[in-house]
């Protein structure tokens, strides 16, 4: 930690991180066969308006407005880097103008793993701070104005205990880096869900 873009990712845990790794697979692919500049971007834990209602901030907000449990797993010992979408849009918007070129020198045997002869390139995108699970919750409690009631459980198979950004390369490409604190963006998420929500 932290994960780096030149890290092995072939032996992933589980199908979710197995279909990204097929995702950039077929990418390369095609950067390679017909010189298509690819740049592909790992996004860490986003969060925020419109997010995926699976995710655990959603799920999180809507049972504890309803009064109800939520499943904290592995006992709460979770880091995630939490990434929120406004800054995960900037960053899409800048490395536009940062269209990867051909390398023919590239190898390898020296060249970095996030690249290739093709005109191809891996970013991480994450605030590049782990939050606790447990900091995640007080914050939607400090949001909605109530306490959760938790239901610790063990960690699901196929998960990881921490994922942690590195941003470096993509902060020297472009100049900017993810900065919005949790409590921020979840005062955010938490005002929007409740204005989208409060017919249901």
């Amino acid at each position: 930690m932290p994960f780096s873009p030149e890290d092995g990712v072939d032996h992933p845990v589980s199908l979710y991180a197995a279909t990204k790794k097929a995702n950039e697979l077929m990418s390369h692919s095609y950067s390679h066969l017909y010189g298509i500049p690819t740049t592909g971007l790992r996004f860490f834990t986003v969060y925020g308006p419109w997010g995926r209602p699976d995710m655990a901030l959603f799920l999180f907000t809507k049972a504890i407005l309803n009064g109800e449990p939520i499943k904290v797993f592995n006992y709460g010992k979770m880091k995630r880097d939490f990434t929120y979408i406004d800054d995960i849009v900037e960053g899409i918007i800048r490395i536009q103008a940062k269209a990867p070129q051909t390398k023919p020198d590239w190898s390898d045997t020296a060249g970095a793993r996030s690249e290739s002869s093709a005109p191809y390139k891996l970013f991480n995108i994450g605030n590049s701070q782990p939050v606790e699970l447990e900091r995640l919750i007080c914050a939607i409690e400090a949001a909605t104005g109530k306490k959760a009631i938790r239901d610790y459980q063990p960690i699901q198979p196929g998960d990881v205990e921490a994922t942690f950004a590195d941003v470096e390369d993509f902060e020297r490409h472009i100049d900017f880096v993810p900065a919005t604190p949790i409590e921020q963006g979840v005062q955010s998420f938490v005002d929007w869900y409740r204005a989208y929500y409060q017919n249901e």
